[in-house]
């Protein structure tokens, strides 16, 4: 289980120094070739690839949102929650956990109808409109979302500055809650696999707020290094805590439900098939999109939070100040670039021990899915939306025996759903109704985003 939390983090890592390294360089290029098209004569039909669109508009909505959290006052919002009782912040953290969960839930889904409409074909110019509508919800739950995650360090800050630090007890104690209210329920192998991404994406938001927590604090005592030894031992009880009780919480759950440990190896290997399936030539979706649609981590509203914390309690000043931040852009391009080296290697490997890796060789048949629908093909639409609704939740949903030809689920969730014990004999007599129906890899779907057009 440690293992696959530690390669899920530094997926969620990939994923998040992603929106800092490789997307302005992809939203300069993209822009590059914006302005320079008239000069070089229009070739096609489209002034942008669908993947440049995607880049753009994730530019524009950070650098929006950054400006918009100029106007949210960060001193008066410590001292209104400072100023609180315990009881009360302790009930004001609870629900922002689950705000940030259902904001996680519907985040991606109004990501992914604004990249749809902003990169289906259309044939009117007036189609083009949609956009704006769908552009203005993003931006606004980026922005609500970052607002949301800042009340949430605030509330940390709190507890990690008051005195007797009971704030700080309690907010750990609240972690072992999480053992009452799971390891007493019935688990299948998909509900243990979301709960465990659900796990991987607390866990990595819970080591950047610390990081936002200790910015403010060294900010406020003049970056003094002493006081930096004064909040370790709190950040490591924080994280020792988170820990332990994860450790206890899915021992528990897979001694009741009579699940193997072998379970996360295929929990492991079913990420890493996503990561080298994103990667390939004709993957049909970022790879930022493929771990926010699997583990619910949206890097965007963090990455917008981070950076106004960053640049509130820096200030760079001449010219050494900004070589420095030049070098620190190249440091985390580096950094970029070896984790997302290591991961790769890392994941062909688990995919090999997996024996998965004739799923990602298998050459997609004409007429694949990765066509765009045009609205003569209105009936491409529907399908789509129950591919995404049938491979993106991994819930185990009981079908009729008459629908099971026409759904499509991916190869990485046929390999989760693995049967145990009566229900060996059941997918045996059913294995050659599956051969028969049309075989859909994971590679002809679309399966993370509505978006039929190739993003790579």
């Amino acid at each position: 289980m440690n293992v696959l939390m530690v390669f899920g983090i530094f997926l969620c890592l990939d994923a998040f120094l992603y929106v800092f390294t490789l997307l302005p360089l992809r939203v300069f290029l993209a822009l590059f070739r914006l302005f320079t098209l008239p000069c070089s004569g229009l070739r096609d039909r489209r002034l942008l690839q669908p993947a440049q669109v995607c880049d753009i508009l994730k530019g524009v909505i950070l650098v929006i949102c950054y400006f918009m959290m100029h106007y949210v006052d960060y001193s008066m919002m410590y001292h209104l929650i400072r100023g609180q009782s315990v009881i009360k912040l302790y009930i004001i953290y609870n629900m922002l956990e689950v705000a940030d969960r259902l904001f996680s839930s519907f985040g991606q889904d109004i990501l992914d109808a604004l990249y749809w409409t902003a990169t289906e074909p259309k044939e009117r110019k007036r189609a083009h409109i949609g956009v704006i509508p769908h552009f203005f919800m993003a931006v606004l739950y980026v922005f609500l979302h970052a607002i949301l995650i800042m009340v949430q360090a605030t509330t940390l800050n709190v507890a990690f500055n008051s005195h007797n630090k009971s704030l700080l007890t309690i907010m750990m104690s609240n972690n072992f809650v999480e053992i009452k209210g799971s390891v007493f329920k019935k688990f299948e192998k998909n509900n243990l696999f979301q709960m465990s991404n659900s796990d991987i994406k607390e866990r990595f938001t819970n080591y950047v707020l610390l990081l936002i927590v200790c910015l403010r604090n060294m900010e406020q005592f003049s970056w003094n290094p002493d006081h930096l030894w004064v909040l370790f031992p709190d950040v490591c009880m924080v994280i020792a805590s988170e820990i332990a009780v994860d450790i206890v919480k899915h021992a528990f759950i897979t001694k009741f439900n009579d699940i193997t440990a072998d379970v996360y190896s295929e929990y492991r290997a079913s990420l890493a098939f996503d990561l080298v399936s994103s990667r390939q030539k004709n993957a049909y979706t970022d790879y930022s999109d493929s771990v926010a649609r699997r583990m619910g981590f949206i890097p965007l509203p963090l990455a917008v939070l981070l950076i106004r914390v960053v640049t509130s309690s820096i200030k760079v000043q001449g010219i050494l100040s900004y070589a420095c931040v030049v070098l620190f852009y190249f440091g985390l391009i580096s950094l970029k670039v070896l984790n997302s080296i290591v991961l790769l290697g890392k994941s062909c490997q688990y995919v090999k021990e997996a024996k998965m890796e004739e799923k990602l060789f298998n050459p997609p048949p004409a007429g694949a899915a990765g066509k765009p629908c045009s609205k003569s093909q209105s009936k491409c639409k529907p399908s789509q939306e129950e591919n995404l609704s049938a491979s993106v939740t991994s819930q185990p949903i009981h079908q009729k025996e008459n629908v099971v030809p026409l759904l499509v689920t991916s190869n990485s969730d046929q390999f989760l759903t693995t049967p145990d014990g009566d229900e060996k004999d059941i997918t045996q007599e059913n294995s050659e109704l599956k051969h028969r129906s049309s075989k859909k890899d994971l590679l002809e779907i679309d399966r993370f985003t509505i978006c039929g057009n190739r993003i790579d």
